[in-house]
């Protein structure tokens, strides 16, 4: 936006340096004022009033004209701050979204919430700043000791000393102000990040009665900030004194020097009183000085936050490969994944599974085993940090994950999850995230398909109903099985049901199941490799084949009757002790 940045700075250049242009016209009024020349007595003893009329509308309009490019001036810096603002808080939603799973996990909302909050408006008020605090005061000051110098070099002599030594006070203590100012922003991460686990987590504090326990952590929480801040406004206010001082010093320089020159003939009085206007207008302009250098402290902290973020590089990018149409398979070849912690045990090791397409498999697994972490390698939600990871099948090749445009295998590869997440927005806007082209029979089928149709017609408005954040409005159940039709709507080639039917009953979960098993030869053989991670014997039963994961590694495979017979660990899994 250069040409606002252009505009802004010009009318800003001709407000303040009219500002000069008024002083020194009162000057010059008020010297003929003093010589007699304002207003005149006539030969007829009537009084000619005329210059001094001349004067009046001079300085009035002079001051009509600077509010009205004031008021300009100040719309079209607000009006840059607020764009670029917008496009800050884009940016960091946009980069929010691009970054990988590995970096939320070590990230809480709260601080993502903090720094598109309120880092993103101590940068726009820097932005705002900038003209009024900055360029203006800058030019008010330069023009107000030109205007000194122009009377008399020793008028402006003092003045720039106090205000150079003023300055230079103010600087130094810029670093720690910026040091206050972060600590204070990493306190209010953790009050962010309370405030939206007390709000989400409401049910769970209500049911638990902990709502005492949570106001008391959060109140020590707003407390911690409100003592960093305080700290800093401290530090601030309390080294503001001593610049000011130094800058009054001047005034009474002006007053004293002024008065001499006019004693000896070498200044005007009306010239005085304009020099004493301008030396005025410093001491104002400085006492916000201090203000500016805390609000530029400010900004340099948080935009040093938000930089971080932008900055942050994602460790998973897109390659540029597609998948060709038709079933697709899995392929993991010596696949492991490092733990969270140098020290920790990996999540995953030498993990080797094939999946044809069309399959259905079902990943079981203790707690904690890696089962989700293994499904997340497929939509590339994580990178394995050692093997690879190919989908394709033997008929048409097998791509590697890491080459492939991440667009396309994420179509390709659906992942309804356990948490079932909606949007605060109607049923159908949130079935069409997977397919916004899809049709209103393809939605239709795709509810269906998930047995979510009569969930649909009990709802007041349908299709058009609202849901509640999060979908609190619905059962659990009910979230899963929206949730299962959104994956569903897409088409995918691997759908991944990541214990997202834990809250169905085993009826409706096996008619799923049944319905995406039959969708292959409803669609002439287009069938959809299906991997369930469950923890259900009625799940288990129904897949083709079952892989069990212990230890991070793939302990045994087979259909649920040959692990019967060969694998303790998947019947203590299933609770099943008789081997049958």
């Amino acid at each position: 936006m250069p040409w606002r940045f252009a505009s802004a700075l010009t009318l800003f250049l001709i407000f303040d340096g009219s500002l000069t242009l008024y002083q020194y016209l009162v000057g010059r009024a008020i010297q003929d004022v003093e010589t007699g020349r304002a207003v005149v007595r006539l030969e007829s003893g009537a009084l000619d009033a005329s210059v001094a009329i001349e004067w009046t509308l001079i300085l009035l309009g002079l001051a009509a004209a600077r509010s009205i490019v004031q008021y300009a001036a100040g719309v079209v810096s607000l009006i840059t701050g607020q764009e670029l603002l917008s496009r800050l808080r884009e940016s960091i939603l946009a980069q929010v979204q691009r970054l990988d799973a590995k970096y939320h996990l070590r990230h809480g909302v709260g601080e993502m919430v903090a720094r598109t909050t309120r880092d993103a408006d101590k940068v726009r008020d820097a932005l705002i700043s900038f003209w009024r605090n900055v360029i203006e005061t800058g030019l008010v000051i330069a023009a107000s000791l030109a205007l000194l110098a122009f009377y008399h070099p020793l008028l402006a002599l003092v003045p720039a000393l106090t205000l150079f030594a003023g300055v230079r006070i103010f600087f130094r203590q810029a670093d720690t102000l910026v040091a206050l100012d972060r600590a204070t922003g990493d306190a209010y991460d953790a009050v962010s990040q309370d405030l939206l686990e007390g709000v989400g987590g409401v049910r769970v504090i209500k049911a638990f009665g902990l709502e005492g326990s949570r106001i008391e952590r959060f109140d020590g929480a707003v407390s911690t900030f409100a003592d960093h801040a305080i700290r800093a406004v401290r530090y601030a206010t309390s080294r503001v004194a001593i610049p000011q001082l130094l800058v009054a010093a001047g005034q009474l320089w002006v007053m004293s020097v002024g008065a001499s020159l006019v004693a000896s003939g070498r200044l005007h009085v009306g010239e005085l009183v304009a020099a004493l206007l301008a030396m005025n207008t410093l001491v104002f302009r400085f006492e916000g000085i201090g203000r500016i250098i805390q609000i530029f402290a400010d900004a340099r902290s948080s935009a040093a936050r938000i930089m971080e973020l932008l900055d942050a590089d994602t460790e998973i990018a897109s390659g540029d490969e597609v998948l060709p149409e038709g079933p697709l398979g899995v392929r993991l070849r010596g696949v492991a994944i490092a733990g969270r912690d140098d020290d920790a045990a990996p999540i995953l090791r030498e993990c080797d599974l094939e999946i044809a397409p069309g399959e259905i498999v079902a990943i079981v697994g203790a707690t904690g085993a890696g089962k989700t972490t293994l499904v997340s390698l497929l939509p590339r939600l994580l990178d394995a940090d050692q093997g690879e990871v190919e989908i394709g099948s033997d008929a048409r090749g097998w791509s590697r994950a890491r080459e492939l445009d991440l667009a396309h295998l994420r179509r390709r590869v659906r992942v309804a999850s356990q948490e079932s997440f909606l949007f605060s927005d109607t049923v159908e806007a949130n079935l069409r995230l997977g397919a916004p082209d899809a049709s209103d029979e393809d939605v239709r089928r795709a509810l269906r398909l998930a047995c979510a149709d009569e969930i649909v017609d009990g709802l007041p408005e349908g299709l058009g109903t609202i849901l509640g954040e999060r979908g609190v409005t619905l059962s659990g159940g009910q979230r899963q099985r929206l949730a299962l039709a959104r994956a569903l709507i897409a088409d995918p080639s691997i759908l991944v049901l990541d214990d997202s039917t834990s809250a169905l009953d085993a009826i409706t979960e096996q008619t799923i199941l049944r319905h995406i098993r039959e969708l292959g030869a409803r669609s002439g053989g287009r069938a959809i490799t299906l991997i369930v991670v469950a923890s259900k014997p009625s799940t288990v039963r129904f897949a083709d084949r079952a892989v069990v994961l212990a230890n991070g590694t793939i302990d045994a495979q087979g259909t649920h009757h040959e692990l019967l017979r060969t694998s303790r660990t998947y019947r203590e899994l299933l609770g099943i002790d008789d081997g049958r």
